[in-house]
């Protein structure tokens, strides 16, 4: 039996998790440009930050997946053809640098947000404390933001799913490349393990509930 969309959102069981929503991946300067312009070409950046205000009027826990790199790559994945593709661009996502870090669009409260970094793998469910983090806040649902449909945005939802938590998706805070294979993923895969919505619907319905 279906589950109605505002019983998974009710802000005491729902946390947002954003996936690699940084300068070095949504900027003007990006490691894959293409999919930095899949993403603009969404307004993914202005969906995400409307989704992570909408979460803060209610206490919604908001976490914030990122993907780093060290600058001698000790301890980075080096087993794929996109790993390699990662430590030849010009855009290191060195922790600590302004690359690294959260897109300023979206943005992250160090006094209220969590900042899950990962220095291997190919998404956040990948050893980063993720579903840990997630149980002990009390989540019973994801949702899930960010990019890519491709790789890592993909991880995080099969991953919140094969680790019993439901997964609401909002279609237009979702990015991958081609645009034509990203809205192929949404149809034929990820719509078979979330609910597919959109920010419009899941911002509304938080901000109601804080009011």
């Amino acid at each position: 039996m279906a589950v109605r969309l505002d019983e998974l959102l009710d802000p005491a069981r729902a946390a947002l998790v954003t996936c690699e929503c940084q300068n070095g991946v949504l900027g003007e300067a990006a490691v894959f440009p293409a999919l930095a312009e899949a993403a603009r070409a969404a307004g993914l950046v202005r969906h995400v930050g409307e989704l992570v205000a909408a979460a803060r009027t209610v206490g919604v826990p908001v976490l914030h997946c990122l993907a780093l790199r060290r600058a001698d790559g000790l301890g980075a994945s080096g087993n794929a053809r996109l790993f390699a593709a990662a430590a030849r661009t010009p855009v290191p996502l060195t922790p600590g640098s302004a690359a690294a870090a959260p897109h300023p669009g979206i943005g992250a409260d160090p006094g209220r947000d969590l900042l899950l970094p990962r220095l291997h793998g190919l998404g956040p469910f990948q050893d980063t404390g993720l579903a840990s983090a997630l149980r002990n806040l009390g989540a019973r649902t994801v949702v899930c933001v960010g990019v890519s449909l491709n790789v890592a945005l993909l991880e995080l939802v099969l991953g919140a799913v094969g680790a019993g938590f439901q997964v609401v998706l909002p279609r237009d805070a979702v990015a991958g490349t081609p645009p034509e294979y990203a809205e192929a993923v949404l149809r034929h895969t990820l719509a078979l393990v979330a609910t597919v919505t959109d920010t419009a619907a899941v911002a509304d319905y938080w901000r109601a509930a804080g009011t």
